[in-house]
């Protein structure tokens, strides 16, 4: 196993478990727990994990893997998502993306699609994450609205008063969000309370909402709301989503695309 995949099975095993001990780790990845004990003083110096005497915890209680480390889970799904999720886009809307590894999918969907190759713009994407905008900022027939803010290194989203002031400027025609956790009774919700601001503010602009998540985000809460399950128009999600689970949030007037 390469260092990489290593760290990124480390990180992983991290936030399902809350805690890891270098034993446990050791024999869940088959190897030395001199290389787990190397690998955890090496992830806490990048602040990925905070170590502990005899293994490691999680960075703090709003703990998030940076984007690297989290693009390859639920990758096939993301995809299936993302694509479901740009089918839904008209040609010469405004469509607002929060930031996330899903939506970051969604971009890459939307670059791709055969009649978006032209237009007075073709789309108009209006974003607070820095890698969404980086990525399709080499897309002349796309014009992208970058919101100001202080930007936060784990999920590369802007935050903040100075995005809030190009928000509250502006509507747009869909908003796509990323988010951690969805449920029928609590809503839409993400780790960190600045990013849940600027997501339900995008919400606010937008005409529709679409949510897009893998189903393991389904049926969970967060520590910060972003909007009520109400207020989404279309969840896109994997057909890993139970029958029960949809048709609650069917219940709940969200239309519901598994794929």
């Amino acid at each position: 196993m390469s260092r990489d995949a290593r760290w990124k099975a480390l990180l992983d095993l991290l936030v399902e478990r809350g805690r890891l001990d270098v034993e446990e780790a050791a024999a869940d990845l088959a190897v030395s727990a001199a290389t787990i004990r190397r690998d955890f003083d090496q992830l806490a110096e990048q602040q990925m994990l905070v170590r502990t005497r005899g293994g490691a915890v999680v960075h703090g209680v709003s703990y998030e893997l940076p984007l690297r480390y989290k693009t390859a889970r639920h990758a096939s799904e993301k995809q299936r998502i993302a694509k479901a999720v740009a089918e839904l886009v008209a040609p010469g809307e405004a469509v607002g993306l929060t930031g996330g590894t899903t939506t970051t999918e969604v971009a890459r969907a939307l670059a791709v699609r055969s009649d978006l190759t032209s237009g007075t713009p073709a789309l108009t994407i209006v974003t607070n994450a820095l890698n969404i905008a980086n990525e399709l900022a080499v897309r002349p027939q796309f014009k992208i609205v970058l919101t100001g803010g202080v930007a936060r290194p784990q999920s590369y989203e802007l935050v903040g008063p100075l995005a809030d002031g190009v928000l509250s400027q502006i509507t747009v025609d869909v908003a796509v969000l990323g988010v951690v956790a969805f449920d029928v009774t609590h809503g839409a919700a993400a780790h960190d309370e600045a990013e849940a601001a600027i997501n339900r503010l995008l919400c606010e602009r937008a005409e529709r909402v679409v949510v897009a998540a893998d189903s393991s985000k389904l049926g969970q809460r967060a520590f910060a709301r972003i909007c009520s399950a109400q207020a989404v128009n279309t969840l896109v999600t994997d057909a890993g989503a139970g029958a029960d689970m949809v048709r609650r949030f069917e219940e709940a007037g969200v239309q519901v695309v598994a794929v």
